[in-house]
């Protein structure tokens, strides 16, 4: 293989990636029946004048698989934390317990586990389309280079037909994040 190709494949597998971290970024915000600190990720707090991260004020852990626990650091903010965990529209009910802010996570329903499920396919097929972008501006360089006599029709042959590899074994990668999620929004 010619270092141009290489240099391209390595272009394209690295927006690729991207792709990739975005959909286990969006797939992380989705809730299953186990606690995850990245579950209050998106939660945002009024504090000191403006809404901050709930990271920037307190720590999350998971003592239980069904319990999120804030630590706030600053007394003032308690009531700002939990009244933003409550409004965020996540469906969780918290309770104060000094500075420690107790977020129960409740099971889930068999309806709210397909509608997280059928997100959680738009997400990945979101992510199929943003991988399937990239093979398409990678075959339209390489029509270009073509198109310019830079690499010949035979050249041009072995292009496409590595980036059509390399664009199924991103497909194939984002179909096996999918499975897994999919396997753990539905295990009871």
């Amino acid at each position: 293989m010619s270092a141009a190709l290489n240099d391209l494949l390595a272009d394209l597998t690295r927006r690729m990636d991207g792709a990739i971290e975005s959909l286990r970024r969006d797939l992380s915000g989705l809730r299953s029946g186990r606690a995850s600190p990245n579950l209050l990720e998106p939660v945002r707090v009024e504090a000191y004048g403006s809404e901050v991260p709930l990271s920037q004020v307190g720590s999350i852990a998971v003592p239980e698989a069904r319990m999120l626990t804030v630590s706030v650091w600053d007394r003032t903010v308690v009531g700002a934390v939990e009244r933003a965990i409550r409004d965020s529209g996540l469906g969780l009910n918290p309770s104060t317990d000094g500075q420690t802010v107790r977020v129960p996570i409740p099971a889930l329903t068999e309806e709210r586990r397909n509608e997280l499920a059928r997100a959680a396919s738009r997400y990945a097929e979101n992510g199929k389309i943003s991988v399937r972008g990239v093979r398409r501006d990678g075959m339209e360089q390489t029509k270009a280079l073509e198109k310019k006599s830079e690499i010949s029709q035979d050249d041009m042959k072995t292009w496409t037909d590595a980036i059509q590899k390399l664009t199924d074994q991103y497909i194939k990668k984002v179909d096996d994040i999918f499975a897994d999620k999919e396997r753990e929004i539905k295990q009871v």
